[in-house]
C-alpha cells in the first residue's frame, strides 16, 4: 500500500516534485535540468526544511520576514539559498538585503533602491525580479505590462542589484487555457526585454496547482509550497 500524503515526508513529496519536473520538461522539450525548483517553506518548521534539505534541496522561499529571519538563524549550517518572494515594505529592505540571496517580486523603484544601498559589501548583488500583474487585478500586486521597461531600466542602474527576470502569480482558475495564454504572455514580455538588450533569463512563474502549465510556457523557477510541505496552517 502506497502512504497516503499525510504519512509522507517533505523529502519523500520532494522526490515525487522532481520527477514531475523532469517529466514536463520531456513532455514539453525543455532542457533537462532547465526547470529550477524553489521550495515555498513559509509557515513551515524549521525541521520540515531540514528534511528538505536531505534530499538536496537548497533553494527555499519565504513571505514573512521575521519567521524567515528565525530560520536562516536557525539554519545556517545548512548551505541553503533564501528566497523573498513576499510582498517588500520599504522599512524591511534592510533585513532582507542582508539575508537574502533572491527578490521575487519587485514592483517599485524605491525599494529596489533601498535594497542596493543597504546590501552589505561582502555579499553579491541580489538576484531579483520584478513582479507583473499579468490578469491586471486591481486586488493584486505587481507592475503592469507597459511599465516594466522603464522600471527594468531604473534596476540595472542599481550597483548591488542583479535584474534577473519577471515573476507574477495568475488568478485562480480552473481554465488551463488562461493560464498558458498569461504565461505565455510574461515569456513573450522577458522576450521583448532581451530585444532590447537586458539579457534577462528567469521566469519565476507556477506553483503546485499550474505547475505543467508554467513549465510548458518556459518557467525557468517554480515555486512549489503544497506538494511538498502540505497546506499551510492558518494565521
Amino acid at each position: 500500500m502506497q502512504p497516503t500524503f499525510s504519512e509522507q515526508t517533505p523529502a519523500t513529496r520532494l522526490q515525487a516534485v522532481r520527477e514531475t519536473i523532469r517529466r514536463l520538461e520531456n513532455r514539453y522539450r525543455r532542457t533537462p535540468g532547465s526547470v529550477r525548483l524553489l521550495a515555498v517553506s513559509k509557515k513551515k518548521s524549521a525541521e520540515e526544511i531540514i528534511d528538505a534539505a536531505s534530499a538536496g534541496q537548497r533553494d527555499f522561499g519565504e513571505s514573512y520576514l521575521q519567521e524567515a529571519l528565525k530560520k536562516i538563524a536557525a539554519l545556517k549550517d545548512q548551505d541553503l539559498c533564501w528566497h523573498f518572494v513576499g510582498p517588500i515594505q520599504k522599512n524591511k529592505t534592510r533585513q532582507i538585503a542582508a539575508h537574502f540571496s533572491w527578490v521575487h517580486g519587485i514592483e517599485r523603484v524605491i525599494v529596489a533602491e533601498r535594497l542596493s544601498t543597504q546590501r552589505p559589501d561582502h555579499l553579491p548583488p541580489l538576484q531579483v525580479c520584478l513582479q507583473v500583474n499579468i490578469d491586471r487585478e486591481l486586488s493584486k500586486s505587481g507592475l503592469q505590462y507597459e511599465q516594466v521597461p522603464d522600471i527594468a531600466s531604473a534596476l540595472q542602474e542599481l550597483p548591488n542589484l542583479k535584474l534577473r527576470g519577471l515573476m507574477a502569480i495568475p488568478r485562480r482558475t480552473s481554465d488551463t487555457i488562461h493560464r498558458r495564454l498569461r504565461f505565455a504572455q510574461l515569456r513573450a514580455l522577458l522576450e521583448q526585454l532581451n530585444q532590447s538588450g537586458f539579457g534577462l533569463d528567469t521566469l519565476s512563474m507556477g506553483m503546485s496547482g499550474d505547475l505543467e502549465d508554467a513549465v510548458a510556457e518556459g518557467a525557468t523557477i517554480v515555486r512549489i509550497g503544497t506538494a511538498i510541505f502540505g497546506a499551510r496552517t492558518a494565521g
